[in-house]
């Protein structure tokens, strides 16, 4: 089967025309339905239906579409990775993280790491963490950062960073000033609390869990998909929260919230870089794994 031939097939069924497929591949429409037809001939297979203006791919189209992209990419990926072996550390690279370390941490980081290799581009993907491993196992990312563990047999762990969290209320709240609550008291206040999926519920879960607390035992008045808007709830006055003591360093310093302390329990967490096990990185793809190891220093960087 000609790659050039199958390239083109495929740009036809995602513009869904022929002029525009020959158009973004700098040939005519007469050039590209040609090509097409080639490729038909040699399958022995309709794959496009020519609708009017339309072109549609018939089932055996969407088969070969799907193969298609999939030979593709591994071509593009091949490409990369030949280029890396030789020793050019250049492409793009793509992170996902959950929403504290993608906000806080990470964002320095990146920006020492292109000083060092300006020749690779990142794009970083800030979502929970159950949606960052399942990009990771999809193939959709190459590495993610994220603040929560569970049993996954396909992703290897390694802990990156350290993380602490507090009882978050605003600063006309009644407990501000004091020396600290109870979990029971936690219990009896407007709680605003993260979606499902992310690693902060899923650690506040645990806490919580180990003082015989369920999560429905709280209060929920808000469920919210982000920190920073969590945040601006506590602000308003809407509830208190558990967030990570770096998503609210500012507002505290402004006194615009205050962390209470909760007695007898530690609101400590992991942070973790994720792959997919049994991969062979590419070269770029192991070199910010090497920096982001060497940036966390103090903490054990062994796989769990």
């Amino acid at each position: 089967m000609d790659i050039r031939k199958l390239e083109l097939f495929c740009k036809v069924v995602e513009l869904k025309s022929f002029t525009m497929a020959g158009k973004a591949c700098f040939l005519s429409q007469p050039t590209v339905s040609e090509h097409v037809r080639e490729l038909e001939s040699s399958l022995n297979q309709k794959l496009l239906d020519r609708l009017n203006q339309n072109v549609q791919p018939t089932p055996a189209g969407k088969l070969l579409y799907e193969y298609g992209c999939r030979i593709l990419q591994i071509r593009q990926e091949a490409i990369k990775a030949i280029e890396q072996f030789g020793g050019k550390l250049v492409g793009r690279l793509t992170i996902g993280c959950g929403t504290i370390p993608g906000t806080y941490i990470l964002p320095p980081l990146l920006s020492n790491f292109r000083n060092q290799y300006p020749e690779i581009k990142i794009t970083l993907q800030i979502a929970n963490s159950q949606s960052i491993a399942r990009k990771i196992m999809n193939k959709k990312l190459d590495l993610g950062v994220i603040g929560a563990k569970w049993k996954e047999t396909g992703l290897e762990w390694t802990e990156v960073f350290k993380d602490e969290l507090g009882l978050v209320v605003s600063h006309e709240h009644p407990w501000r000033g004091k020396k600290s609550v109870t979990c029971n008291d936690i219990i009896k206040q407007p709680f605003i609390i993260r979606e499902p999926g992310s690693g902060t519920r899923k650690v506040i879960a645990r806490f919580l869990k180990t003082r015989g607390i369920k999560e429905s035992d709280l209060k929920e008045v808000a469920q919210i998909g982000s920190s920073a808007a969590v945040k601006e709830a506590v602000k308003s006055g809407c509830g208190i929260s558990i967030l990570s003591k770096q998503a609210v360093k500012d507002e505290i310093e402004c006194n615009k919230l205050a962390i209470v302390p909760v007695k007898n329990l530690k609101l400590h967490r992991s942070f973790y870089l994720i792959q997919r096990k049994n991969t062979q990185l590419l070269p770029i793809v192991k070199t910010f794994k090497n920096y982001l190891l060497k940036q966390s220093s103090g903490i054990s960087k062994r796989s769990i």
